[in-house]
């Protein structure tokens, strides 16, 4: 909770408004009408298999390959999805290969498993293919194991950029050449805000091969469901499925995976997902449109096509933390660059977690104090 007075634009989260709350509790209560006490109980281990299949269902109609129960493995979210890989496909002292700007708290969990991390170079389109090859032989000829590579090609937290399908298919063969195994969040792929639809992830482009794909229902639903799926080979997804963890209590969010099948076999998902994006395109332009009109011409708010954060890059007299300042000190809380890798002065704002209106006075008056050079 942001302290009183203040607009937190930092969490990526939806606004309560944005949440189909009534929607969700008529599906928790169809789900238990229709498995009744199976509902309750601990599951298959690799995910119950209406949620897998509904979800197969709705990636063959969103992705670029036929998606099956066999390829999903039910998660309570990105975060437990990267700690249980970390855990699975490294071991202490390890390097995980990420962009040199990417999620804070994803780094967090790498460092947690005694993990180190490692940045790849990119350019406006992603990392670059032949720097993650040699980053790859740089680690390895150090005497070191490259655990897997953590990219975000989808609406990428914290910058928005959306990685062509070109650079995608590179990157997937790049990987190939070096034997790496790639881990894909996808947390955002469902927020097309632009009419820009997601091009096909990597684990499609690679079909499967050595690309481990995780998603979320944290942001298109509510983050409190502690819901989301792997996506992989079914051989993997059926090594992943046999640790103990899952023979000791089967699945995770068993019940709450039963109410969202019902939610897209009915396609409340989908009509869901379709009012929502409008909604938050609105509360990105509210921001975004508004610092880009009204912010000096040596700042760079970075396009949004989708997902729930705006981009700010900063000009060189303006520091990072003077920023961060300046913006306290009109009641507006953000985040730096830094926390999440970037090495050039940087601004993280989340548009999903307030109405319009107030995204548009946070813009002016970040743009207020912002633009004031000396």
């Amino acid at each position: 909770m942001a302290p009183t007075g203040f607009l937190d634009l930092g969490p990526g989260y939806l606004d309560p408004e944005l949440v189909p709350t009534d929607t969700i509790g008529r599906a928790y209560s169809a789900a238990l009408a229709r498995y009744g006490d199976t509902a309750l109980a601990y599951g298959h281990n690799q995910g119950a298999l209406p949620y897998r299949a509904e979800l197969a269902r709705h990636l063959t109609r969103t992705d670029a390959e036929p998606w099956t129960p066999a390829h999903l493995l039910t998660t309570s979210g990105t975060s437990q999805a990267l700690d249980t890989l970390a855990s699975a496909f490294s071991r202490p002292e390890d390097v995980v290969l990420t962009e040199a700007t990417t999620y804070d708290l994803a780094l967090n969990i790498f460092r947690d498993r005694g993990l180190t991390v490692s940045a790849v170079a990119c350019d406006a389109d992603g990392p670059d293919p032949e720097a993650l090859e040699r980053t790859v032989a740089s680690v390895r000829a150090a005497g070191r194991r490259v655990a897997f590579a953590y990219l975000i090609p989808t609406f990428h937290n914290p910058t928005a950029r959306l990685i062509p399908t070109a650079r995608r298919i590179d990157l997937v063969a790049a990987a190939h050449r070096q034997n790496l195994l790639i881990v894909e969040d996808d947390a955002y792929a469902d927020l097309s805000l632009g009419g820009t639809e997601a091009p096909p992830s990597l684990t499609a482009l690679a079909r499967w091969d050595g690309v481990l794909r995780l998603g979320t229902f944290s942001k298109t639903l509510a983050p409190g469901l502690r819901l989301g799926w792997l996506g992989g080979s079914p051989a993997l997804c059926r090594q992943l499925a046999d640790r103990g963890v899952a023979h000791s209590g089967g699945s995770p969010s068993h019940l709450t995976a039963l109410a969202v099948a019902e939610l897209m076999h009915d396609r409340s998902y989908v009509e869901h997902v379709e009012q929502l994006r409008p909604r938050l395109a609105h509360r990105r332009d509210a921001l975004s449109a508004t610092l880009r009109e009204r912010l000096r011409r040596d700042f760079t708010v970075r396009p949004v096509e989708g997902g729930l954060f705006t981009w700010v890059e900063l000009p060189p007299w303006l520091p990072e933390q003077e920023a961060v300042a300046r913006a306290s000190a009109v009641g507006v809380l953000v985040q730096p660059g830094s926390r999440f890798g970037s090495r050039e002065g940087a601004i993280r704002l989340a548009h999903s977690a307030h109405p319009p209106a107030r995204l548009l006075s946070a813009a002016a008056g970040l743009a207020g104090v912002w633009n004031q050079k000396g």
